[in-house]
């Protein structure tokens, strides 16, 4: 049987394919599982820090208990880049309930690390403090950070916008001024910015948000076209005014829809009552606490049954369900970041 032209190029084209198929393995370099590839990370405008590429919400871990149960427990694993050759530069804070001091090694890159934090009281808001122990207590905190190395010229005074609705506040800022030192008044609005700047990661920058639940107000912060967005809602101290839980719990659940659908992935958060949130089931010494749900906790006073109303009416609205507690960053740090020089 004699093979036509046309199949005889058939078969030809057929052998070929085979032949291609069988020996574009070894053309191509050998053992794909060898290979490897690398992806340039993508980056923020404004900032020198590489971006990390992990942006997904913490993985679960069950854990045991004391009691012999079982609970599940979320890390998240996010390390922030150390500085290179930086300076100490501390600030305190005049906030609505206490004097915070907090030490940083920040490199010109705007990389830091803290160094050491004191979360101290303030008299003058007992009812028992004089002109002179106002003084006497902001020399306390000027003389630690002196000792930790900071010089003067890198200190700094934050007075809150909490803070500033207290009377006694007006005081306070007159002494430090007496002392010779620059106090820095910041709105709501410029908390929230600075606290984002602080706390919120690179990775995270594009898809997250930050709360930061104060005791006069309550601040959430994200990025939407290159620019920082901010509200103000109330306190975890608004009982004090005589305002009801059902009233900020609706205000933040209608408020907080202003937050894009693809910015809520994780939400950072910070603030006294999210701090006692977290310190209950902190694993060590870990940077970040990733919190449980608004159920899982009970109140032990108002001011933490008026945050967890204020967090419980956030979570519902927004949707999200992983909360990442920073225990170094604040809006302070954030503000020395803000510095040019």
């Amino acid at each position: 049987m004699r093979i036509k032209p046309l199949g005889i190029i058939v078969v030809l084209l057929i052998m070929g394919v085979l032949a291609y198929f069988a020996l574009s393995p070894r053309l191509s370099g050998g053992n794909n599982g060898g290979a490897t590839s690398s992806v340039d990370s993508p980056s923020i405008p404004g900032s020198n820090r590489p971006r990390d590429n992990t942006t997904e919400a913490p993985a679960a871990a069950t854990t045991t208990t004391a009691a012999g149960t079982t609970e599940e427990t979320r890390e998240f694993s996010y390390t922030p880049e150390k500085p290179a050759n930086g300076t100490l530069r501390g600030v305190v804070e005049v906030g609505a309930t206490g004097f915070n001091s907090f030490v940083i090694n920040m490199d010109r890159q705007k990389r830091w690390e803290i160094v050491s934090k004191d979360f101290g009281e303030s008299l003058a808001y007992e009812g028992l403090a004089t002109t002179e122990d106002i003084r006497a207590g902001l020399k306390k905190y000027l003389s630690a950070m002196f000792d930790k190395g900071v010089s003067k010229n890198n200190m700094h005074f934050v007075i809150s916008s909490g803070a500033q609705k207290e009377p006694k506040t007006t005081i306070i800022s007159n002494e430090l001024k007496k002392m010779g030192y620059v106090v820095n008044n910041v709105t709501a609005e410029q908390e929230g910015k600075l606290g984002f700047n602080a706390t919120v990661p690179p990775a995270f920058a594009d898809n997250s948000y930050l709360v930061d639940i104060g005791s006069g107000n309550t601040k959430i912060s994200w990025q939407e076209n290159g620019r920082l967005q901010s509200i103000e809602l109330p306190g975890a101290k608004y009982y004090a005014n005589g305002t009801t839980d059902e009233q900020v719990y609706n205000q933040v659940k209608t408020l907080v829809t202003k937050i894009p659908a693809n910015k809520r992935n994780v939400g950072f958060i910070l603030g006294g009552v999210p701090f006692t949130l977290a310190k209950q089931h902190r694993q060590g010494e870990e940077r970040y606490t990733v919190l449980k749900a608004p159920g899982a906790y009970k109140a032990a006073d108002k001011k933490m049954a008026s945050g967890l109303n204020i967090y419980k009416g956030l979570a519902e609205a927004t949707g999200t369900d992983t909360f990442v507690f920073d225990w170094d960053a604040n809006f302070t740090i954030g503000f020395l970041l803000s510095l040019n020089k």
